[in-house]
């Protein structure tokens, strides 16, 4: 099959999962907690079945790699891997910024990726070598150098409270660095956005590879960078990255290290 039937079956689920996420937004939820502050609603569940139903009704012999369930190795070439509902933590106070995120990986390497903001009504495509788009449009980052005239997103991890790695250092830097610093909570829609050029770079730690399958590829499709933190090839199972319009890539390298090296030093 041609890389546009997966993509075709993807952008549905994806508009499935995001209308869902629409209906049920400022309605109660079933709220669990995965750790002391990490969350998972009702929504989240029904969107990943929805997804997964859509995946294994037409590739049953493909691997899952899903946030809310294992759904086991069947050892396939192809491997789909979903955020049902990035920003869920957003999503269960009611703040409308979350997405969809649904990848294929093929024989290791990511090949397509869908990013589905329901309420903005936009969706992120990226294929491996056809270039990015935005509801259909063409997208690429920006030109925007350098990084001291530039706006830049984050996030923080759940063990920020009580483990070193918090990225709070790295983001008191950036602000003395840039234009300025974006939290918003969602990484998918974070790296969607360096892609299509409203914000010019983005950089996090302890993510999972759902978290960033589609939203990197994005990012390299329309024109920008990937690496980890230290400049290097980045792979969506390293849980530090660092994506930018490639201009100022350098520039937020050298700040990221600014981190390593004082961190060192207080040992």
């Amino acid at each position: 099959m041609e890389l546009k039937g997966y993509l075709d079956t993807a952008v549905r689920a994806a508009r499935a999962a995001g209308e869902l996420q629409r209906e049920r937004l400022w309605k109660e939820h079933d709220i669990e907690f995965k750790g002391e502050v990490n969350l998972v609603t009702e929504v989240d569940r029904k969107c990943e079945e929805l997804i997964v139903r859509a995946i294994r009704y037409n590739f049953p012999d493909h691997d899952i790699l899903a946030e809310e369930s294992d759904y086991g190795a069947l050892r396939s070439s192809f491997k789909w891997i979903i955020d049902p509902l990035d920003g869920t933590t957003n999503y269960a106070h009611g703040f409308p910024w979350f997405a969809v995120s649904i990848a294929l990986e093929i024989e290791g390497e990511v090949m397509l990726g869908v990013i589905h903001h329901p309420m903005m009504g936009e969706l992120f495509t990226a294929v491996r070598g056809e270039g990015a788009l935005l509801n259909g449009k063409p997208i690429q980052v920006s030109r925007r150098e350098p990084l001291k005239g530039c706006l830049l997103a984050t996030g923080f991890p759940y063990d920020r409270t009580w483990d070193n790695e918090n990225n709070f250092d790295n983001f008191l830097n950036f602000q003395m660095a840039a234009r300025a610093v974006r939290r918003a909570g969602a990484a998918a829609l974070d790296l969607a956005y360096v892609a299509a050029g409203r914000l010019d770079g983005y950089w996090e730690c302890k993510l999972k590879p759902w978290d960033v399958a589609a939203g990197q590829l994005m990012v390299i499709e329309a024109g920008g960078r990937v690496t980890n933190h230290a400049g290097e090839p980045f792979s969506i199972y390293d849980h530090r990255i660092l994506a930018s319009n490639g201009l100022i890539h350098e520039e937020m390298a050298a700040v990221l290290q600014v981190s390593v090296i004082e961190n060192r030093g207080s040992r």
